[in-house]
This record gives structure tokens, sequence and C-alpha cells, in this order.
């Protein structure tokens, strides 16, 4: 996968270097000299390139029309809505994402502006501690379609309703499938005559609207 970053800060050669380690093209667009010298000694040849990432001319220069991605990080919100914005309806980058410096702008940055996801780190924050004080043990490993659907993982608690029960005889939330369980460090991949067992870890995906229900399902009972 090709992604375009504009942005040299922390954030943006943090991201840069994972990427790179996962084996993704990457091209990181600053303009900045004191940050290009030092971009320059934490990633590899060929991967910083020096300019402004909201000028077209510079974009097209970094390749932008070969990008899978685009990952807007600067420091500067004005800046990420603009490079955004040309991505999408300049040069029809399939996935845009764009980073929320100020809380106060969030609601700028929505798909009309070009923006498919939206890194507020004050809404991640809170919406993290509204769901560890709410469900317990249950883990979120994924989040899908902009938060739509979660991938979750939970233990099941030694009094949950489930236990000893084959999962065609658990009703299970609506648009919420069991996709493995993790017994005793051994993933088994599930069918309806799978018997639950305390402390069994459960991988799930559940729509939003539904976790609250999930959780109650495989903890302990109120």
């Amino acid at each position: 996968m090709f992604v375009i970053i504009v942005g040299g800060g922390k954030t943006g050669s943090q991201l840069s270097s994972q990427l790179l380690e996962q084996g993704h093209q990457v091209r990181l667009i600053e303009d900045r000299a004191s940050v290009l010298e030092r971009l320059k000694d934490e990633l590899p040849v060929g991967v910083v390139f020096a300019g402004d990432g909201s000028s077209p001319v510079v974009l097209e220069q970094a390749g932008i029309e070969q990008a899978q991605v685009l990952a807007a990080v600067t420091g500067e919100d004005e800046t990420n809505l603009v490079v955004a914005t040309l991505a999408r309806f300049e040069f029809n980058v399939p996935r845009i994402i764009a980073r929320v410096n100020n809380p106060k702008n969030a609601w700028l940055f929505t798909d009309e502006m070009g923006v498919d996801v939206a890194l507020n780190q004050a809404d991640i924050l809170a919406r993290l501690i509204a769901e560890e004080m709410s469900l317990g043990d249950m883990m979120t490993l994924l989040k899908l379609r902009k938060g739509e659907y979660s991938i979750v993982e939970e233990k099941v608690h030694p009094e949950a309703v489930v236990i000893s029960k084959a999962l065609r005889q658990i009703k299970l939330p609506p648009q919420c499938v069991f996709a493995a369980v993790i017994r005793k460090g051994r993933l088994i991949v599930p069918n309806g005559d799978t018997v639950l067992e305390a402390v069994d870890e459960i991988i799930a995906l559940v729509h939003a609207s539904q976790v609250g229900k999930l959780a109650e399902l495989l903890g302990k009972p109120s």
C-alpha cells in the first residue's frame, strides 16, 4: 500500500516508521527545515519529501496520484483540511485520514470536506474512558466502518448465563457474531455445537449499539 503522510512532527514520523516496518510504501511531506533535518536521521532515504503538503504541485511531485491513503497530521487544522480536500476532490485518493488538533474544529472534519476518518484525540480518549467504565473487562481490538462496528475480546465470567451452553442455545444480540473462542491458549473456530466454558476468551464482531448487551451476556449477572 502506498501512503502519503503530510506533517513530519512526532505523529507523522512515528506513523511513517510503523508503516514502513509493516512493508508499506511511504512518502512523508514536510516543509520545516529543522524538522527535515531530524527526519533524515530517523527515516530511510527516499521517504522524506521536502515541500508544502497543501500545494497541489508538491502533492503531485510526491506521487499522490498513486496513493491509496493520505494522512494529514500537521499541527494546524486548517492545513489538514486543505490537504484532505485536495486529496479527495482533486486527486481522488480512496482513503483520507485527518488529525484534529482543536476539538472545537471537529465538526469541520466531515465527508463533505473529504475526510473519511477524523483523529480527534480528545474524543478518542473520552470514548475509551466511557467504554472502560461501562464494559468492564471487554477490550476493543479494532473499530470498523468509522466506529459503527467493533471487534472485541472478553473473557466469559464464571457465573455468566452462557456457561455450559452451546452457541446454538445462546441468543446473541442483533448484528453480533462470535469469530473465535480462545481456550487455554488454543484458538477454536466456533460453530453451533461449541460449548462455552468459564474464562473462555471470546472474540466477536458487534455493532456499536449492541456492545453493552454482549457485555451483559458474557459478564457477571447483575
